[in-house]
């Protein structure tokens, strides 16, 4: 089995959140601060990069590949750890290049990665295309999936939860953005479905049956689907799309507790706080997964 390589600052911090606790009216909210992995502006994905990039370097890759939306935070991550690693990186990302390159794509530009835009192919597929082309030049790309998410890259949460439980040994609860779907599936598999809520961002089909599929493929774990507390009630018209509800989010996070979330994620999170998705009484944590960098490069916030 291919051990995690470090790429990250850890553990990351556990921080108290009165004010916005109060502004919510739930007893007690904590921060677990995993936009601050110290690795490419941070993020969750740094957690499950050091599974997929352990894979890609036993493999013998020379470049790594992934996919992801224009302002994809796994896609800048990825082109992060592929530089500290002495990686060359190809992101493949959906739709046409926009005007201007702001948020993630400055930042990945800035790290050397290459883009190909996909324009109106599945993202998979060009992704495929573009792995077969590099191999017939001689180069070894490794692809790491949608997300950077997979059954063995999920144990990064799992790692996570192992921090959680060092730094907060009893709480009730914890709230996380479901995307890809591998962040929730970690914490799922070290505390059990009934302590974690997932929010739907809209960013894949049926998020109950992925998370269920990524949280039996980790060892020793196992879930079904209808144990899973998935809200679905924040994607409003669809992943990437801001809705006033988030908008409203990331200004109560900001004002109360100078917290920076994103519109993508962490900002559905927390409109699903807000809308009292989980009970007031006791202890909540709540996942910031990072994605600040996407801010930047959102239109309509």
């Amino acid at each position: 089995m291919v051990s995690p390589i470090p790429l990250g600052t850890w553990p990351t911090p556990l921080e108290r959140a009165p004010r916005l606790a109060a502004s919510l009216g739930i007893d007690e909210l904590w921060i677990k601060r995993d936009d601050l992995t110290g690795l490419g502006a941070g993020g969750n994905k740094v957690r499950k990069l050091q599974y997929t990039c352990a894979e890609a370097l036993a493999a013998g890759a020379t470049t790594l590949i992934t996919t992801g939306a224009p302002q994809s935070n796994h896609a800048r991550l990825t082109a992060a750890a592929a530089a500290r690693l002495g990686l060359r990186s190809v992101l493949v990302l959906a739709g046409a290049p926009p005007a201007a390159d702001r948020g993630n794509l400055l930042l990945e530009a800035l790290a050397g990665a290459e883009i190909v835009w996909a324009g109106s192919t599945p993202v998979d597929e060009c992704a495929d295309v573009t792995a077969a082309t590099m191999r017939g030049w001689g180069d070894r790309p490794h692809v790491i999936p949608f997300g950077g998410t997979s059954s063995f890259s999920a144990q990064g949460y799992v790692d996570c939860a192992r921090e959680i439980e060092r730094q907060l040994p009893q709480f009730d609860r914890i709230v996380v953005a479901v995307g890809s779907g591998g962040t929730m599936a970690g914490l799922v598999a070290a505390f059990g479905p009934e302590r974690v809520y997932g929010v739907d961002t809209g960013a894949v089909a049926d998020p109950y049956a992925t998370v269920t599929e990524l949280v039996n493929g980790i060892p020793g774990a196992g879930v079904r689907a209808a144990d899973l507390r998935i809200d679905q009630s924040q994607v409003g018209a669809g992943y990437g799309h801001l809705t006033e509800r988030v908008r409203e989010a990331l200004k109560l996070a900001a004002r109360t507790e100078g917290l920076f979330l994103d519109p993508v994620y962490t900002g559905r999170a927390l409109a699903s706080l807000i809308a009292g998705a989980v009970p007031p009484r006791g202890r909540t944590i709540f996942l910031h997964t990072g994605g600040l960098p996407g801010l930047f490069g959102h239109p309509d916030v």
